[in-house]
């Protein structure tokens, strides 16, 4: 009854105001619901996701401006990011404390950009910088995505690179692509610990994404760890230069083309992501070993292939991870779309995102404590 007797006090401009509040709480509750619908199902949900931290901001700033003028108004943004707090505490973390040892498996992730093949850095030792950062990290198990690997002579040999690099013994490597006869692309896993077993899940479509899983020896367990990569976007440069541009255009025809082919693009991606997320949960819940999982979802915490895939998981950024966890660093979507999981067998000590990168994605790193 409050809430009606403050509207009817209300001026026109604020009214608008009150009626654009409800709006953005709508959005931001759809925002919530939409990790539980499959994009497969009904695609549109999934923009909701995607624009979740949009939301919570919105609603920040509405309850901001209501606080100055009518307080209780300021409740109806303030309830809804209290309700969506279990969602927005995947976006932005505050951990005291982080003490990961040499005892940890200290495992990375990252999409490698197949090394800086093509030059897009315009930085002609990015391939040389990638691999010192990674030596200087050092890990246990290293996953990477967008693998590239050579075995013509003149060609660039990055697995054996990698494996004298970082001393490591072990690899599972699978190709979705090969050019050439010589130039393979796909997805990579090293390890110090002795490889048991070996299998992959193919998505069944035309695009280079895969999951592969790789069984090792850890102290006498067996822990199977999940290297992933699935569905991208796919922007064209014309997509991209769409994005970043911000400035007058009179040809409208021409911006309602634009806004279509991302669109398009969007929907697309969302779907097959589903698709893929189904099988890796499949097959996860048909593990009955300690699991590690690593990746590029190409998705945020709010989408249906985080939840799917997280399942029973836990989150290493949740766990251990500081400020918002941003893992890509391209134009569109700057979220934290790269993710290291595990089973409760495992108790992450420590997080980390490295604070520089030479791809489109920043390599995370998590420290994790095998319980015995």
């Amino acid at each position: 009854m409050a809430q009606v007797r403050n509207a009817r006090k209300l001026s026109v401009l604020n009214k608008i105001i009150l009626w654009l509040n409800y709006f953005v709480v709508l959005a931001l509750l759809t925002g919530l619901f939409a990790k539980y619908i499959s994009p497969q199902v009904f695609w549109l949900i999934a923009f909701f996701g995607l624009a979740f931290p949009y939301a919570v901001g919105f609603n920040v700033l509405f309850a901001i401006y209501w606080l100055v003028q009518f307080r209780r108004l300021a409740l109806i943004s303030i309830c809804a990011i209290a309700f969506s707090f279990f969602t927005l505490n995947r976006y932005l973390q505050f951990s005291i404390g982080d003490k990961g040892t040499n005892n940890n498996v200290k495992v990375t992730s990252y999409n490698s950009m197949l090394f800086d093949l093509y030059n897009w850095s315009k930085n002609k030792l990015s391939r040389q910088n990638i691999l010192s950062s990674l030596q200087e990290t050092n890990p246990d198990i290293l996953c990477l995505q967008e693998f590239y690997n050579s075995n013509s002579s003149d060609g660039l040999h990055n697995v054996d690179t990698v494996l004298n690099a970082l001393n490591i013994k072990y690899h599972h490597v699978e190709y979705t692509t090969i050019a050439y006869g010589h130039n393979h692309f796909g997805i990579a896993t090293f390890s110090k610990y002795p490889i048991l077993n070996k299998g992959k899940i193919i998505f069944n479509t035309k695009s280079n994404n895969i999951c592969i899983y790789t069984d090792l020896l850890i102290n006498k367990d067996t822990v199977r760890v999940y290297n992933m990569h699935l569905q991208s976007i796919s922007f064209s440069k014309k997509d991209y230069k769409f994005i970043g541009d911000v400035k007058d255009d009179d040809d409208a025809q021409n911006e309602l083309e634009n806004s279509k082919s991302i669109l398009r693009r969007l929907k697309r991606a969302f779907v097959k992501r589903a698709a893929q997320s189904d099988k890796v949960a499949m097959s996860i819940e048909s593990c009955r070993y300690k699991i590690i999982l690593c990746g590029d979802f190409n998705d945020t915490p709010a989408s249906y292939s985080y939840r799917v895939i997280s399942g029973e998981l836990k989150d290493a950024f949740v766990e251990k991870g500081n400020g918002m966890g941003i893992t890509y660093a391209g134009k569109f979507p700057q979220f934290r779309i790269d993710y290291i999981l595990h089973s409760k067998d495992f108790k992450c000590t420590k997080f980390v995102r490295n604070e520089e990168t030479f791809t489109d994605h920043y390599p995370i790193t998590a420290y994790l404590d095998l319980k015995k």
